[in-house]
């Protein structure tokens, strides 16, 4: 491994495939190395088959709505290969009062919801006039004051469909700085939300989009992406070092050196081989860790039309909510069975995981069966334990970002991306790697882009 490379990229999960991906298109002729500690590429991609079901241990999807992830699909030619649900077709439910209620899918169907009394939804007219806070706020503290605390368990629910996280904990300016954004712009949310509505109404409706996933599973775009790429797995590298000009990274392997290098990590990961080089404002960051249950039913299960369900903290039930993965995508379950995936875990209950799989399974099965008509056992049931967290953007993470920003800026070369620095989802992950490809092939670091507004899904 003593060789020089134009580009180092340390991670081959999805930010480091990306980011190889897009430098590759843009200046095809560039010498490019993955280093991968784990056996492995895709990081927390990755799909689960056994007996005819398939599932995935990681993310189930990503929607079509981010420019980064299309152009991916497009160039690999998985686009045409591509499933999609809609989520203008298919419902979405939250655990309230016991029962499953479903989410409303329009803007003006909030106002017939039983989710919200007729007192909240006058509540959420508020945010007209309550005039923004500067400082950072939690998700919870936030919400509750702009739209009223009624509207909490709804934000619970998103949160924990999202992170798996605590909205009392979380950061509305690094989970939602374009919603901050335009809060503080206008004076409003909603006052922003109805001018931008204006501005666009005499163009093209937008639709929802659709979420995507494969007949593989979602490790299919994994597959696609490794195509071409010089990848060392087992490869855990130990320091990185700037050098005559260069990066010098250290390997259990040996040593091998990069004009620019390229840290594809997830956040704690990164602090690791960063704090040597400069000291950071937290030594790492929270992870909420999850199992996914996996239950096979036959047909004569009644699982309700749509994604799946949430349940918010105050429901106070075992499992955080389950996606109907055999409604959203065909042949995740062989024959007319169907296929549902639960969640246990996350944030507020990391004590869960350490119960056995018979427990877990027997608890999940017991909880969801009063949600929904299940009269038989399951004819598969299985616990998968994914090895990745999911790193919770809380109170500390606009600070820990600001002070990314300053490294890059002061060490020629470094650019830093990966899972949880700039969000936690696929087309987050993409967005960033596109970004960090096109700065690399400019030879000059480019304007830090206007946060979006990111819709909230659930």
């Amino acid at each position: 491994m003593e060789k020089n490379y134009d580009i180092i990229i340390i991670g081959a999960g999805l930010s480091g495939l990306s980011s190889a991906h897009f430098l590759n298109k843009m200046s095809p002729g560039l010498n490019v190395l993955l280093l991968e500690k784990t056996g492995r590429p895709g990081g927390a991609v990755q799909s689960f088959k056994k007996d005819g079901f398939l599932a995935e241990l990681g993310p189930h999807g990503f929607l079509d709505n981010a420019p980064a992830s299309r152009e991916i699909l497009e160039d690999t030619g998985l686009d045409k290969e591509a499933q999609q649900a809609p989520l203008g077709d298919f419902h979405r439910y939250v655990c309230h009062q016991g029962k499953l209620v479903q989410l409303p899918q329009k803007p003006l169907k909030i106002l017939t919801t039983p989710l919200l009394s007729f007192s909240a939804k006058l509540r959420l007219l508020a945010d007209f006039w309550i005039k923004p806070v500067e400082e950072n706020q939690t998700i919870g503290q936030w919400a509750g004051r702009r739209f009223g605390k009624s509207i909490l368990p709804l934000v619970d629910a998103a949160v924990t469909g999202s992170f798996s996280g605590d909205y009392t904990k979380l950061s509305i300016d690094a989970v939602m700085p374009g919603a901050r954004r335009l809060e503080k712009e206008h004076g409003s949310l909603l006052r922003a939300l109805i001018r931008k509505a204006k501005k666009k109404s005499d163009g093209p409706k937008n639709k929802l989009p659709a979420m995507k996933n494969f007949p593989q599973g979602l490790e299919r775009l994994v597959d696609a992406l490794v195509q071409g790429k010089e990848i060392e797995l087992r490869t855990a590298v130990t320091r990185i070092v700037r050098k005559d000009g260069m990066w010098e990274v250290e390997t259990e392997k040996g040593t091998v050196s990069g004009k620019e290098l390229v840290l594809a990590l997830p956040v704690n990961e990164a602090l690791k081989l960063l704090s040597p080089l400069d000291t950071p404002p937290v030594s790492s960051v929270p992870v909420s860790r999850i199992v996914n249950v996996v239950l096979g039913f036959s047909n004569k299960a009644r699982i309700p039309y749509g994604f799946g369900y949430l349940a918010p903290e105050c429901e106070k039930r075992f499992t955080l909510g389950a996606m109907f993965s055999s409604q959203m995508f065909p042949n995740r379950a062989p024959g007319d069975n169907v296929l549902l995936e639960a969640l246990v875990g996350g944030r507020r209950h990391p004590e869960r995981l350490e119960l056995g799989d018979e427990e877990i399974i027997e608890r999940v099965c017991q909880d969801i069966s009063q949600l929904m008509d299940l009269p038989e056992k399951p004819i598969f049931a299985q616990v998968l334990r994914p090895k990745s967290g999911i790193p919770q953007l809380e109170m500390d993470h606009p600070a820990l970002l600001h002070w990314r920003f300053g490294v890059e800026q002061k060490m020629p070369g470094l650019y830093i991306c990966g899972f949880g620095w700039d969000g936690i989802g696929i087309n987050d992950m993409t967005k960033s790697a596109k970004r960090v490809a096109e700065d690399i092939v400019a030879g000059k670091r480019g304007d830090t882009p206007e946060a979006p507004v990111k819709p909230v899904y659930f």
